[in-house]
């Protein structure tokens, strides 16, 4: 697999270089991407191999930026394009490429693609602050999951059909009742007797995602539910498991010391999960810990890429409250981006060593 990735980079690098010099020919770039952008592509990939660095905002970002162990490009410190900025330096020492992809899936996906076509990318690490499912951690706690997947893909099944019936569409394989369903009558307060009724709403059933993987055959979909992380990134979190991370902003701190915590699963979809009864619904239906906006997507587009990735996650909070800490989330997601980070960095320096 390594040679091969190996292998990928090189021909990757042979074309940018192609690219550069059919432009060179001409004064003028009638494509997508300028001469002085290509050129600018060329000269980083030149350094190249990188580890990809993926975040969602400047809050999550900015502690990682000022950190002693990142040191930017003296020469080329970042690249901007399409709307994003492509920050080139080390990290650990280790040669990476860092982008802010905002808020959502949509977002992190594109942001995650751009940075594999551009740049010679061997592995993504993604990391950020998430919402919490599982009560028994807490804010401050630094979830690695082994599984994603993205819970915003729903076929919503008409009022009157049931689990036995099948879906619209189902039978070209364009849906399956394989993932499971969310029934919106199951959450409606009881009646006076305490039976529930009927909701108009039904049910929705979770849908995995069409993939389109880099080897396979192209407009032949596959599909993907539960998302993999890389066997041997996972591997590491046994190493980070006895990290020292902080618990307290100024003189208010959390009943205990934070943890680094290898978990089985995470989710992702467009939509911020502030409701407990949905909270509890994810983690018993799925058994998902962090909950977030934008993972599932950068896990995808890896996996059709086939590039290992891993993503790191501190809970902000208890989806929808219920806890002692439920209204300091505020107060502590400071903290939790930066344990986030505090994380990310031994994790690099474990790769590099």
């Amino acid at each position: 697999m390594e040679g091969r990735r190996e292998m990928e980079s090189r021909l990757r690098m042979e074309l940018m270089v192609f690219l550069v010099l059919v432009l060179g020919f001409s004064s003028r770039s009638y494509g997508a991407v300028s001469h002085s952008t290509m050129n600018k592509i060329y000269r980083i990939n030149k350094e190249g191999p990188y580890l990809g660095i993926v975040v969602p905002n400047f809050f999550e970002m900015n502690p990682l930026l000022q950190s002693t162990s990142f040191v930017a490009d003296q020469k080329l410190p970042y690249l901007d394009f399409a709307g994003r900025r492509f920050r080139i330096g080390r990290l650990e020492d280790k040669k990476v490429i860092i982008v802010m992809t905002g808020l959502s899936m949509l977002n992190a996906g594109i942001s995650t693609q751009l940075l594999q076509t551009l740049f010679m990318v061997k592995g993504v690490v993604h990391y950020g602050i998430a919402g919490n499912a599982d009560p028994q951690l807490q804010i401050g706690d630094v979830t690695i999951p082994q599984f994603w997947a993205h819970t915003g893909l729903w076929n919503w099944q008409r009022f009157g059909d049931g689990p036995n019936d099948e879906l619209s569409l189902e039978s070209f394989g364009d849906y399956t009742r394989e993932v499971g369903y969310i029934k919106f009558s199951d959450f409606s307060n009881k009646t006076k007797v305490g039976t529930s009724v009927p909701n108009l709403l039904n049910s929705a059933w979770y849908q995995p995602e069409e993939t389109f993987p880099v080897h396979g055959t192209p407009e032949v979909r596959q599909h993907a539910f539960w998302v993999p992380v890389n066997h041997k990134y996972f591997s590491l979190t046994k190493k980070l498991e006895g990290l020292k991370l902080g618990s307290c902003v100024n003189t208010t701190c959390l009943p205990r010391t934070p943890k680094v915590v290898a978990v089985q699963r995470g989710i992702s979809a467009n939509v911020f999960v502030d409701n407990s009864a949905y909270r509890e619904f994810l983690n018993s239906k799925f058994n998902a810990t962090p909950i977030d906006m934008e993972s599932a997507a950068v896990a995808l587009v890896c996996h059709q890429q086939n590039t290992p990735f891993i993503v790191i996650r501190a809970l902000s909070d208890l989806a929808g409250g219920g806890s002692s800490l439920s209204n300091e989330a505020n107060t502590f997601a400071s903290l939790a981006a930066q344990n986030a980070v505090d994380v990310v960095l031994r994790f690099v320096a474990l790769l590099s060593s």
